[in-house]
């Protein structure tokens, strides 16, 4: 990863210099030299990072390259940072910048030496290229030898004429898909096998291949392993040969032809025959575009079948092609494999003394077939329960890593490094991060794309030309790939579309760490101990440990180890806490983070359970991008959190029992994008927020201690929550002056705290026409009669709004809107009867009734919400009997009730077609 790592320390320092310049003319010769030396050694990073895992000598060259490039980067910008937090206006700070004249200039010879020392240890490295026989590639396709990973292909190559015994849960994905191969009206011209790794795809590929009904539908077959390295020319060879049956003569003359005369010939042998090609492996929508102009692309009896771990190469922009995902295999069909695999037919097992101990090991497979039949490869030679018992014990480890002879399984981990390894190198670092997340977390896409974008692995020279985008919109882009490529899965999807959640699956994260700690990108510490630091150990071994997960269980009493060496350079730390972890009561638990001078992320959230203080010396933490105390009880914001010109998000959302004094020091952080104030908070006069012209979030806003014309200069603002605690004056004018921002903004929450600010909330609503989703929150009476014109709105949240009983009429005509949820007082007291008419919410998908006490009577008419396909209905105890209209709604496939009567479980559970949740009953 020394290209990524290069790639983006260059980027960096580039833009650094280019805003800072004045402020490092004094080292900007030594700084030019750096940055000339990490260019000339780029084009040799590929070829190094590709031959590492099989040289040592080169991985520690890897590693030390590394090493360089970070440094220079914190070096180059702590002395800027520092050079431009001295730069202060006034005759006091004039005066004082006299008398350190002679210091500074003291300091800026030091600086010099230490970015000349990097460049020469950078050349002396750049030097030492010949003698480790690494080469300068330019594209993925030359290079010399064999790489390590060439080497893995070589092994991994399938063929046609294996055929797995013992295959178990792919009966039904083979029917679908014969049922595909031989129709003879509206047929697929290509056939596309989609998932991950070791899901076992080819094995699905092969069943097909020699399938009877395939074979006497095809009169040609050819099966190529296509791989990620892709010669094209052999691959249309190898079709060629299989499907003419060619002879030694006929090898000869295709291997004579041009590149154009071999396409055409395959071309036409496809078009006139009915022919089976399957191209096992292919890696890349790339890969494909140059097969395919070998391929018909027009209506003929051949098909393409293509396995990929890729879905943009399995969707094909073809509209004769078919998408097959391949899933998991369920919990019955995992122990049968592994029965099958692990023992024997004619061995006399009792196999229920062994069926706890094999479902306790499955749970690590997670359905994965090759983690199965490499968990039952280690089985096989275990022949009493005692022994399966000391696998058990280590399952984790002889799944990832398999079984050292040559010719058993290797291990899943081998496997899915395959899909690393293929990674562009700007997504290997952001596929890496993942690392940080404990295992079967819910990783939410706002928090991970926000740290992506601190610690520097977003690329603005990513984004497609003249777009526009901002960084955060590439981060999902990037994410997006990685789900593409089945390394990270899909968690939660909003509103919109876009992704909420997402996980990876424990055996891709095994791999993500195996990769992180040779990469020395991460460490994990899952407690920390007095005079115990793993981390200075990986250190000396294989460089410097940049980024820190840290796991706090019962053994931890504190954040941070003393005396830890490791923390000068540690660029990201990030806090998990266990269910219940509770730290000495100190309130100096935070003090030694302020030891992590080049700090970027910083993580600490949930320390709810004993007060803890923020130390004023955060504020010369100046390189923090990203900090988070959220849901931490801390009563203080340092005002010396001013001094942080770096930062991009602020998240101060501390308990809403901790009433928080803000000093006027936000308008000093103007790279702010993402902006979280406490929920309950206070001010001595007003916050001024009209510099922050990055802004994009901004979270709990008060009209108290904020003027409405500040966010009317704030033009990136998308995201935000303003809570009306005091009537607003001049808001009718203020709301025109800011009505080219107020538009522009995609998520709207308005809490209202005062029975007054009724009209001023239908006011700031009007105002925001091009809102996605909305939140009111408080009493709002009438809402404004055009919200159903407004051409986003897809999510809309009411709570406690007491909403006269006419106003259900506006919103069924929400003809976009696919969630709603109506919680608390929805509607005001004496609305007792809820309708939902015919025609009304036609777009609606998910309803949430939550705590509607006063509604004793719903009905739902037939032609009601027709999409409606989740339903919960929590806490409303008003209701004995849920509406007899839901029979009209033929898409609802889930019905979950929490806290409600007993005997709406007997009177709706005769409806098979919905699965019920009943999570808790009132005592009624």
């Amino acid at each position: 990863m020394a290209e990524a790592v290069v790639s983006s320390v260059l980027e960096s320092v580039r833009d650094f210099t280019i805003q800072e310049a004045k402020f490092l003319s004094g080292v900007s010769h030594q700084v030019e030299v750096a940055q000339n030396e990490l260019q000339l050694m780029q084009g040799f990073l590929k070829d190094a990072d590709a031959r590492q895992g099989q040289d040592e000598t080169v991985r520690i060259w890897v590693a030390k390259i590394r090493d360089a490039a970070y440094d220079l980067e914190d070096v180059i910008q702590t002395y800027g940072l520092k050079v431009v937090s001295k730069k202060k206006r006034g005759l006091r700070n004039v005066l004082k910048r006299f008398a350190c004249i002679f210091k500074e200039g003291v300091h800026l010879h030091q600086i010099g030496a230490e970015i000349e020392n990097i460049t020469t240890k950078i050349s002396a490295l750049r030097s030492s290229l010949q003698s480790y026989n690494i080469k300068e590639i330019r594209d993925r396709d030359s290079g010399g030898g064999e790489s390590s990973l060439q080497l893995h292909e070589r092994l991994r190559r399938s063929y046609s004429h294996v055929v797995e015994r013992d295959v178990v849960g792919l009966e039904s994905n083979v029917e679908e898909l014969v049922m595909h191969l031989v129709k003879d009206e509206n047929r697929h011209q290509v056939i596309s096998i989609w998932g991950m790794g070791g899901l076992g795809k080819t094995t699905l590929a092969r069943q097909l291949y020699h399938h009877k009904k395939v074979r006497q539908h095809f009169h040609s077959f050819a099966w190529v392993c296509v791989s990620q390295r892709c010669q094209v020319r052999n691959v249309w060879e190898g079709i060629l040969f299989k499907l003419i049956s060619a002879t030694k003569e006929h090898k000869q003359e295709i291997k004579e032809m041009t590149y154009d005369e071999i396409a055409k010939k395959l071309f036409r042998v496809m078009e006139e025959m009915r022919c089976l090609v399957i191209l096992d492996d292919i890696w890349s929508i790339e890969t494909w575009n140059l097969l395919k102009v070998a391929f018909p692309n027009v209506e003929t009896e051949s098909t393409i079948l293509l396995t990929t771990r890729n879905q943009a190469v399995a969707s094909l922009p073809n509209r004769n092609a078919f998408l097959h995902k391949l899933q998991p295999l369920n919990e019955n069909e995992s122990w049968e494999l592994l029965v099958k695999k692990a023992i024997p037919a004619k061995a006399e097992i009792d196999l229920g003394m062994y069926r706890n101990l094999g479902w306790k090991m499955l749970q690590h497979c997670k359905g994965l077939p090759l983690a199965i039949i490499v968990l039952a490869g280690v089985l096989a030679r275990k022949n009493s329960i005692r022994e399966w018992g000391r696998v058990s014990a280590n399952v984790h480890e002889y799944i990832s890593k398999g079984i050292r002879q040559e010719e058993e399984y290797e291990g899943v981990s081998r496997v899915l490094a395959l899909s690393y390894d293929d990674l562009p190198y700007f997504l290997k670092p952001c596929f890496l991060y993942l690392g940080h997340y404990p295992e079967d977390c819910n990783i939410w896409v706002s928090e991970l794309t926000k740290l992506w974008v601190a610690e520097g692995l977003i690329s603005l020279r990513q984004q497609r030309h003249g777009s526009g985008e901002t960084m955060e919109n590439i981060a999902r882009d990037y994410l997006s790939e990685l789900v593409e490529r089945c390394l990270v899965q899909l968690g939660t999807s909003g509103s919109t579309g876009t992704i909420k959640g997402c996980r990876i699956h424990d055996l891709v994260r095994d791999m993500c760490l195996l990769k992180a700690k040779e990469e020395s990108f991460l460490q994990i510490n899952n407690s920390l101990q007095e005079n115990t630091s793993s981390v200075a150990t990986e250190a000396g071994q294989l460089g410097k440990i940049r980024r820190l997960a840290i796991y706090l269980d019962e053994k931890a009493d504190r954040l941070v180890s003393s005396g830890d060496e490791t923390n000068g350079h540690v660029r990201s730390l990030l806090y998990f806490l266990s269910e219940g972890w509770m730290p000495k009561s100190d309130k100096r638990l935070l003090y030694p983070l302020k030891d992590f001078k080049v700090l970027r992320v910083l993580k600490v959230e949930g320390l709810y359970g004993v007060e803890v203080k923020l130390p004023s010396e955060i504020g010369n933490m100046v390189h923090l991008r990203f900090l988070s105390v959220k849901d931490s009880n801390i009563k203080t914001f340092p005002s010396s959190l001013g001094n942080l010109i770096c930062l991009q998000t602020l998240d101060f959302r501390v308990p809403a029992y901790v009433h928080i004094v803000i000093q006027n020091v936000i308008m000093k952080m103007k790279q702010l994008r993402h902006l979280y104030l406490p929920w309950n908070y206070g001010a001595k006069g007003k916050l001024e927020l009209s510099t922050l012209g990055h802004l994009q979030t901004l979270h709990n806003l008060s009209s108290k201690y904020f003027d409405l014309k500040d966010v009317g200069r704030l033009t990136n603002l998308r995201k935000l929550k303003i809570i009306l605690s005091s009537s607003l004056q001049n808001l009718e004018e203020n709301l025109k002056s800011t009505s080219s921002t107020l538009n522009c903004i995609r998520s709207l929450i308005v809490q209202n705290d005062t029975n007054s600010g009724q009209e001023q909330a239908m006011q700031m609503v009007s105002s925001c026409r091009g809102i996605y989703k909305l939140t009111l929150d408080g009493p709002i009476a009438e809402l404004p009669k055009e919200l159903h014109n407004y051409p986003n709105l897809t999510k809309l949240v009411l709570r406690s709004c007491g909403l006269k009983e006419d106003q259900m009429g506006i919103l069924e005509k929400l003809s976009n809107l696919t969630i709603l949820k109506l919680i608390g007082e929805s509607f005001e007291e004496n609305t007792k009867i809820l309708v939902f008419s015919k025609g009304g919410f036609p777009s609606l998908e998910f309803l949430d009734v939550s705590s509607t006490h006063q509604i004793t009577e719903w009905r739902v008419e037939e032609g009601a919400m027709p999409r409606l396909c989740r339903l919960n209905v929590v806490f409303c105890f008003g209701l004995t009997t849920l509406p007899d209209g839901l029979r009209y709604l033929t898409n609802l496939r889930e019905l979950t009730i929490t806290w409600m009567h007993r005997e709406l479980h007997r009177r709706i559970e005769e409806d098979g077609e919905v699965s019920i949740k009943f999570n808790m009953y009132l005592p009624l």
